[in-house]
């Protein structure tokens, strides 16, 4: 076994590291396999605890379940899992009927183990859609982790998969997220990617006939914008949705005549965002449009259908745009529609009825409770499901009478030995270095004592604006089990503020990010939180980027990093067109052919800045099939960091390890795909991190019930 890490060769040239690009290569083969060895190595003497942290959680997830259900037609859908199986079913009962009976099984994912296609023993599914008459079965397959997915047609009657009408079977490689069925069932709308993993054509195939055959309905060609395929609630109409970071446009296709030409909702223009979805009426109905237009928070509007004599012009308002809220979706369920809004770092409900105009809020108890719609598929409903959870109560689901506002519990997730009572979670807020108050969502044990002495994990993300809404897990639990504060900031670059949010962390405010980052774990320990020694930060992909860039900034803050699947060599990547989904990214982290641009992208870019002082110990992840951030980038990162090491390759001299766990099998961009595989890997996580904290207080309280 080793014991000294694999040195990657420097090669000449500006890049020394730049032929770990071609992933196919076997000197970069052998260097991955080196470096996994060399990571097992390194963490055998943590597998006492992460059996037992393996054991803990196990026991903790329910080992059979079934899902809160939705109805859809004449059936109830749901998912359950069974006893010692990885993956889920998807299964549907007569609407109304008895719940005990045994249920229809429509796909079983663990038998998708046993496709001749599937060799690692890995299978997602990326698309899962029932016809509107409930007879067939679309879904797709993807058996490595690339993100590249195989249409599958079932036919629900016999239980088997369709072929055409030569006998071959009936499936269409490279597709992508997004379906949509024609109305009558005989057609459905699909998205395919391009070499770069753009999502960029919509085709359409009609069942029973040779792929082959299929029809482009849609093709984006600017390589700035990405496509999505999804029909309405109503079922009206298909949408096919094609945008970029900042802008918009939808065109749209009758259910009902799924040859006709695409129609523009509402002409792209640069900056202009809006989302739409269809309420029945006279006429066609309308549409209800999320937009930015002359909104910075965006308002909610109801626009005509295309085609009618009204056109563009016969917008009307609904809800205006207002500072400090930000308006995300507009559902739209018959009589009334939902709107889904963002408002002091917390996610509102907004209930409207459209005849009478009246309007009511569905809110969670406060801002450390996550609050969102769950599925609900049924356009003409008096109710909806909501879930809500925090860190530390797993999620309940509720309907919410849309006329009356009134709650009633459906179901709350089992977790066996796990008692919210013993646990404590709260919103708090750390300044940033402009002022700016940065939302935090903190969770501990109950009784844990804020003195300065309890270690701590954080968790950020920051990008695109996405939110990081709290969320129970097992492997949290199991951390605060051991006397740990678990904290989630809520830094800019993310959405939880609203669009203002985003915008002060993307592009040449990107920094903010990092230094959002940084001053809340210095708050957390100025406040007496956590101890300013035993803080250990982690974040993923856009949330590596954020890892990597913190642990060069402030490298003395941190007792550990985990930067999973990390996007570090921002410039190169910025630079290489070739790179899926680089040309899309432009919008979020700027593009470096603007000298401006790289200046900026290289004071920040973790692989071009590694630390200057003593480092904290470091754990750093990639998967061969990642087609997000590609392997090559956190293997240059980490060749890199132990070639600038001021202690040598992996020196004891104040410098910590550098371990690379890169996943060289069938794995995906956020880990494993199974649920018992997802707890083993989450225990290494967390081994790695009480190994290199140190800090392991509350281990008696392991096996207690919380």
């Amino acid at each position: 076994m080793p014991s000294s890490p694999p040195v990657a060769p420097a090669k000449p040239g500006a890049d020394p590291y730049a032929w770990m690009r071609d992933a196919g290569d076997p000197a970069m083969l052998a260097y991955l396999a080196a470096e996994r060895a060399y990571y097992d190595q390194q963490t055998a003497r943590t597998a006492a605890v992460r059996e037992e942290l393996t054991r803990q959680m196990s026991a903790r997830m329910a080992p059979a379940a079934e899902s809160v259900s939705w109805r859809r037609g004449n059936f109830a859908y749901f998912t359950r899992t069974l006893t010692g199986l990885e993956y889920e079913q998807f299964c549907r009962r007569p609407a109304g009927g008895s719940p005990a009976g045994e249920p229809e099984v429509l796909l079983d994912q663990n038998l998708l183990l046993q496709d001749p296609e599937c060799g690692g023993g890995y299978v997602e599914l990326g698309v899962r859609e029932v016809s509107p008459d409930g007879t067939l079965l679309a879904y797709s397959v993807d058996f490595d982790g690339d993100e590249v997915y195989q249409l599958r047609i079932r036919d629900l009657a016999s239980g088997t998969d369709t072929t055409t009408v030569a006998g071959r079977p009936e499936r269409i490689g490279r597709t992508y997220y997004g379906l949509a069925w024609s109305a009558d069932s005989r057609s459905l709308f699909y998205v395919v990617t391009n070499a770069a993993y753009r999502a960029y054509q919509v085709w359409r195939h009609d069942i029973g006939t040779d792929p082959a055959q299929d029809v482009l309905v849609f093709s984006e060609q600017d390589e700035r914008f990405d496509v999505i395929v999804r029909a309405t609630r109503s079922g009206a109409y298909i949408l096919l949705e094609t945008e970029n970071r900042d802008t918009t446009e939808t065109l749209v296709i009758p259910a009902a005549d799924p040859g006709a030409a695409p129609a523009v909702l509402r002409e792209r223009r640069p900056g202009v965002e809006y989302r739409a979805d269809h309420a029945d009426g006279p006429g066609g109905g309308e549409f209800y449009l999320v937009t930015n237009d002359q909104a910075a928070e965006f308002r909610l509007a109801r626009a005509p259908v295309p085609g009618h004599p009204a056109g563009a012009d016969g917008w009307h308002e609904v809800i205006a745009g207002a500072t400090g809220t930000r308006l995300v979706s507009c559902d739209v369920f018959g009589r009334f529609l939902v709107v889904g809004q963002r408002r002091d770092a917390a996610t509102q409900l907004r209930v409207i009825d459209r005849e009478t105009g009246e309007e009511r809020l569905i809110e969670a108890a406060g801002p450390e409770v996550a609050l969102a719609l769950g599925v609900n598929e049924e356009y003409d409903t008096p109710t909806v499901t909501v879930r809500t959870e925090s860190l530390i109560d797993p999620p309940s689901w509720h309907d919410v009478d849309l006329a009356s506002g009134g709650w009633r519990l459906r179901k709350r997730q089992e977790v066996p030995g796990y008692d919210p009572a013993g646990y404590r979670t709260q919103r708090i807020t750390a300044p940033a270095p402009d002022g700016t108050a940065i939302p935090v969502t903190v969770a501990c044990r109950a009784g844990l004592p804020r003195d300065g002495t309890a270690p701590c994990l954080l968790y950020g993300y920051g990008a695109y604006e996405s939110c990081e809404w709290p969320e129970f897990s097992l492997p949290v639990a199991s951390l605060l089990d051991r006397g740990y504060l678990y904290a989630v900031a809520h830094v800019r670059g993310g959405g939880e503020g609203g669009r203002r949010w985003w915008l002060q962390g993307r592009l040449d405010h990107k920094r903010t990010t990092f230094t959002d980052f940084i001053a809340v774990a210095d708050a957390l320990a100025a406040g007496q939180w956590a101890a300013g020694d035993a803080i250990v930060s982690r974040g993923l992909s856009a949330g590596g980027l954020l890892q990597g860039a913190v642990y060069s900034m402030a490298p003395r803050r941190w007792r550990a990093v985990v930067a999973e699947v990390p996007f570090v060599d921002a410039v190169n990547t910025m630079l290489d067109p070739t790179i899926p989904l680089t040309i899309n990214e432009w919008d979020e982290w700027g593009d470096p052919r603007e000298p401006a641009m790289r200046a900026y992208l290289e004071s920040y870019s973790p692989y071009d800045n590694p630390p200057a002082g003593p480092r904290p110990d470091l754990l750093v992840t990639g998967s061969l099939h990642d087609p997000r951030v590609l392997v090559h980038e956190p293997a240059k990162w980490v060749a890199r960091l132990r070639a600038t090491s001021p202690a040598g390759a992996d020196g004891p001299a104040g410098d910590g390890r550098v371990l690379f766990r890169p996943e060289l099998g069938a794995g995906a961009h956020v880990g494993p795909a199974g649920r018992y595989d997802k707890l083993a890997y989450e225990a290494e996580v967390l081994a790695f991190i009480l190994d290199a904290a140190g800090r392991d207080p509350g281990r008696e309280a392991v096996t207690g019930t919380g």
